[in-house]
């Protein structure tokens, strides 16, 4: 029998996770609650979202239909596996991996790093690249925020690194949470004692509200202001004169 995945939702010339125009696959299941989750359709036990099971020949499929601009030399685009996590599903998402390889495509990862050492060091020899997102600096704050600890996620992060992986760590930057000139130096400390010199902040953003609406969900972040790029520059600054490029 072939192995399925179940899948919420294929979201075709996105241009924001990863390099170039871009097919994202959105797997369901996250061992996280981040409070501010534009994605509540990909948490278990939610009644929003329309995901179904799809075979890897199916995702295929669609995702070929746009190889052209894959392989155009200036887009240098591909598609990015996404979530929810895909680590809970990573036997289906090796074996799709694996046939976007057969046709020579791009191939990211989006994750939050969370999964047993053993799991995480065999599947992202699967990914040509890992957008790896880092929640909090604080191990105490980042169980407040996320309802997980951070010293796996970190230590997965460490294993990628150490292998030469293609990695880009990503900050998503919360309101009350970790959008702080103080906060921005734990970040600089952390990703220096891992010789991390490059990092993309994603500023806060409103786009899942209405998914909570439409679905009954209580929001945590609801009627908190949006960021924007120009609300961080002087958090992006605390990067950036410590030698870190630091880019939205």
């Amino acid at each position: 029998m072939a192995t399925t995945g179940l899948i919420f939702n294929i979201q075709k010339f996105s241009l924001h996770d990863g390099p170039g125009i871009r097919t994202v696959v959105f797997f369901k299941g996250c061992p996280l609650s981040c409070r501010w989750c534009s994605n509540p359709e990909s948490l278990d036990g939610t009644p929003c979202g329309e995901a179904r099971p799809y075979t890897v020949e199916e995702v295929l499929k669609i995702c070929l239909e746009d190889k052209v601009f894959y392989e155009d030399e200036q887009a240098e685009g591909g598609v990015t596996l996404s979530g929810g996590e895909v680590l809970t599903q990573r036997q289906f998402a090796i074996e799709l991996l694996a046939a976007l390889k057969e046709e020579k495509i791009h191939r990211a990862i989006e994750t939050s790093g969370y999964a047993a050492p053993e799991v995480f060091a065999e599947f992202i020899e699967a990914a040509d690249l890992l957008l790896f997102d880092i929640k909090h600096f604080d191990e105490r704050r980042h169980l407040e925020g996320t309802g997980v600890r951070s010293g796996l996620i970190l230590a997965n992060l460490g294993t990628a690194l150490a292998r030469g992986k293609a990695l880009l760590p990503r900050i998503p930057v919360i309101p009350l949470y970790n959008n702080s000139i103080e906060d921005a130096g734990g970040f600089v400390a952390l990703l220096k004692s891992m010789e991390i010199k490059r990092v993309q902040l994603l500023p806060f953003h409103q786009f899942g509200e209405r998914k909570y609406e439409l679905s009954g969900l209580p929001y945590p972040m609801k009627n908190v202001p949006q960021l924007h790029p120009e609300d961080l520059e002087d958090y992006r600054q605390v990067f950036v004169k410590s030698g870190i490029d630091c880019f939205f």
